[in-house]
């Protein structure tokens, strides 16, 4: 599956990163996770104190996927608006996907704390704001559920982001307390921590078939070097290309553009550094780096053909910065860093643990939607409570089919 094109900043900023060997033997194990990205990587956090047998399989390297290219806006708020999803789900179901989403955000900062690799992780607010007057009043309606529960936020008028920002909206919601992270690096830190303890990382390892043996209750997965690995559980946390796996009816592609400048000698202009997204779709979004770049979002596509993707890039990327411009004119930055991907989310706006018949003892992990990385250590902590402790309450509200769906 072709992910992705163009040049990556994140690998740079941990060039001497560390480095597995391919699997050069059969194995077993209690759990194998296939997938050495961002997923994959949580999973094998969660499992390295349960002692379990784990092994974790990259079909390249680690990090080499999504990962690359994951902006990493640290939020529980994302595209689809909590009150419009009440329609759907009803008032229980939200809430309690609020709270795991406000809690994952809180793990993802233990973990960072909990490891050796720096992982760049930084609590910052965020400016969430109208890009018309029409989406004013639906924005005051999220505000007002956000507030409701427990949600760290203010309602800013146009008054107060023109004091603020060199820029001007008629109304944003200003979050408290979201956060930024650097995604390879804290992928790295994961599976190294995972790694200390035990678990066994190979890349360049790539899955090519499987098979489900009753007699010994495994699956059975070979690998395209000809070896094969039994496992009482697999864990797909293969991002985008789980798939090319198994199709999931309820996820969805477009086609995204990032672009990355150079480290910026002066952000004072930028009130708190916030991550700053809004209401329109596609939307545009800016988050800054530790070493003061500025990471510029947005510009959806509708196409799913990476040739078309990639054409439109060099497009894309003089008009990303040519927003950034709009907004905040006395910042002068140039693109060093620039790429197109592929960008999945779910028609309900809701991730999805994927549990298929014909995938016995397995758990897909499509953690798809812009917040990807929350979305993952949701996913990935409610896979790993299910395969050690045998239930999940949790698990129901993420399933594809939604079973609870409407039931509260």
């Amino acid at each position: 599956m072709n992910l992705q094109s163009g040049t990556y900043y994140w690998p740079t900023t941990f060039p001497d990163a560390p480095s597995y060997p391919a699997l050069e033997e059969d194995l077993s194990c209690d759990v194998l996770i296939i997938g050495g990205g961002s997923s994959g990587a949580q999973c094998a956090y969660y499992l390295a104190d349960a002692n379990l047998e784990v092994a974790v399989i990259e079909k390249s390297k680690i990090g080499s996927g999504s990962t690359s290219t994951n902006t990493a806006l640290i939020q529980y708020s994302g595209e689809k608006m909590f009150t419009d999803m009440i329609n759907t789900f009803g008032a229980d179901y939200i809430e309690r996907h609020l709270q795991l989403l406000k809690e994952s955000i809180n793990e993802i900062e233990a973990a960072s704390k909990n490891v050796t690799i720096d992982c760049e992780f930084s609590r910052r607010d965020t400016l969430y704001s109208a890009s018309c007057a029409e989406d004013v009043e639906s924005l005051k309606k999220e505000y007002e559920f956000l507030k409701q529960h427990n949600c760290e936020l203010s309602f800013l008028t146009k008054e107060e982001i023109e004091a603020k920002y060199p820029f001007s909206r008629d109304a944003a919601i200003y979050s408290y307390n979201d956060a930024e992270i650097n995604p390879f690096r804290f992928t790295h830190a994961l599976l190294d921590y995972a790694a200390q303890k035990g678990i066994r990382i190979y890349e360049n390892t790539e899955m090519n078939g499987h098979h489900y043996d009753k007699e010994l209750g495994k699956m059975i997965i070979s690998t395209k070097s000809g070896h094969s690995i039994k496992a009482r559980y697999i864990i797909f946390a293969a991002g985008y290309e789980g798939m090319e796996i198994k199709k999931e009816k309820k996820a969805s592609f477009v086609s995204t553009y990032t672009v990355t400048t150079n480290p910026v000698d002066d952000l004072s202009e930028w009130y708190n550094r916030t991550l700053i997204w809004e209401t329109a779709r596609p939307y545009l979004f800016m988050r800054t780096t530790k070493d003061n770049r500025i990471i510029i979002g947005g510009l959806d596509d509708n196409t799913t053909y990476p040739e078309d993707r990639d054409s439109k890039l060099i497009h894309k990327k003089n008009k990303l910065i040519e927003e950034f411009n709009k907004m905040f004119p006395t910042i002068k930055v140039k693109p060093e860093y620039y790429l197109a991907a592929f960008y999945g989310g779910t028609l309900d706006g809701i991730p999805i643990i994927g549990k298929y018949e014909e995938y016995p003892n397995s758990y897909f992990l499509f953690a798809f939607g812009d917040n990807g990385t929350v979305y993952s250590q949701l996913l990935s902590k409610i896979i790993v409570k299910e395969i050690v402790k045998g239930n999940c309450p949790d698990l129901a509200l993420y399933l594809q089919e939604r079973p609870l769906l409407n039931k509260g």
